[in-house]
């Protein structure tokens, strides 16, 4: 089976496991600090902005949750996207509303959001498509003349940037994916950046249950009493550890090569399936613009998009559709909200396998499959 997504990982991240094993010191600790650290150098921000988490999801409730909102409150968002943010906004009492996007990057521009925007919009949550930026700059900018805070969702785009400013640092905050099938993993995990120092330091609070000062044996030497509490807002266990942290430090080191082969992959696709009739590929990269090259997705007739789907299943190549429209779930209460390119682009769109353990013979192999299923599919459709 050729797989959409696959780990890479290998001997240099179980050596750095092997390593925290023999500390016998598993929990949030120095490698936890240093892998935040590193990341912050990868962005080129700050290091106590950024918080090393169990999970990108976490990262999301936790930007929410950093807004205080109050019922009534909205959040405009893609429907275009992964359901954590949606879940986000509804746990903390607030209405998710759902904007259209551009139907070839899925991106979301900024017509799209303030189509939507109302007096009682209070932030803007972006995802960058496969890590396509889109149009994050502008956004960030628009959003900031409103007095609106801007959520990147980054889980797609972790080696990102704009003119060379990583995406992620354009926004009030964002959030990163370390799960098993993203560029960068940690088996799980996530990464939060807070552009503001105060709304960092209240994130990692939140994050740890919502002490001031964690209990445990790393604050014995420089608190008096130190296992007495200080929780001014409770919070949740939302922390990394030192395990996983060891495997992010490793990952984060090898993450150039990871992208280097996805850019390598995706212009192979690029090259493999340009001729073929009745497929659309992903646009060019608008100049100034780098991706993490996360998704591969090809557009076709609506009618033919399912049925192309099971041909390559039958053929050992797996497939898929990311990300399946917000609007259409019904507990996020939508009503009939209409977003045609959303939903255009929800009925043509398939996401191929891309991941660094695909060989070149292995993309040649989904492209034929995919040519051949296209064509076929067509011709069925059009007798």
């Amino acid at each position: 089976m050729i797989h959409l997504f696959q780990p890479q990982v290998g001997d240099e991240e179980l050596s750095a496991v092997a390593e925290v094993f023999r500390d016998r010191w598993l929990g949030h600790g120095p490698r936890t600090r240093r892998f935040e650290a590193a990341f912050a150098e990868h962005l080129g921000v700050e290091p106590d902005r950024v918080v090393f988490l169990n999970s990108g999801t976490a990262g999301l409730f936790l930007a929410v949750e950093t807004l205080d909102l109050a019922e009534g409150d909205e959040v405009v968002m893609p429907s275009m996207s992964f359901l954590a943010a949606a879940n986000a906004v509804v746990a903390a009492g607030a209405r998710p509303v759902f904007c259209d996007v551009d139907p070839r990057t899925m991106n979301p521009r900024w017509e799209d959001v303030e189509a939507v925007l109302t007096p009682r919009t209070r932030a803007v949550v972006v995802l960058h498509y496969g890590g396509y930026p889109g149009w994050v700059a502008e956004i960030a900018e628009r959003c900031r003349e409103r007095g609106l805070t801007l959520i990147e969702d980054s889980a797609c785009s972790i080696a990102s940037a704009v003119d060379g400013r990583a995406v992620g640092t354009f926004g009030d905050l964002a959030m990163w994916s370390l799960d098993a099938a993203k560029v960068l993993t940690t088996g799980d995990g996530g990464l939060l950046y807070a552009r503001d120092a105060e709304r960092a330091a209240r994130a990692r609070r939140l994050a740890y249950h919502g002490l001031v000062q964690p209990s445990g044996f790393g604050y014995a030497r420089v608190s008096h009493r130190w296992w007495e509490l200080e929780v001014p807002e409770t919070g949740r266990r939302a922390i990394g550890n030192d395990l996983t942290a060891a495997i992010g430090l490793v990952q984060l080191r090898r993450l150039p090569e990871f992208v280097a082969r996805r850019r390598e992959i995706t212009e192979l696709y690029d090259r493999e399936l340009a001729d073929v009739e009745g497929l659309r590929l992903p646009p060019p990269l608008p100049a100034g613009h780098t991706s993490s090259y996360y998704f591969y997705w090809v557009q076709m007739d609506a009618e033919i998009r399912d049925e192309v789907a099971s041909d390559l299943l039958a053929a050992d190549i797996y497939t898929t559709f990311r990300y399946a429209p917000l609007h259409k779930v019904p507990a996020y209460r939508s009503g009939d909200r209409v977003l045609p390119a959303t939903d255009r682009a929800a009925g043509e769109t398939l996401c191929l396998p891309l991941h660094p353990g695909l060989g070149d013979e292995d993309v040649r192999t989904v492209a034929e499959r995919l040519r051949k299923a296209v064509t076929s599919r067509r011709r069925t459709t059009v007798g």
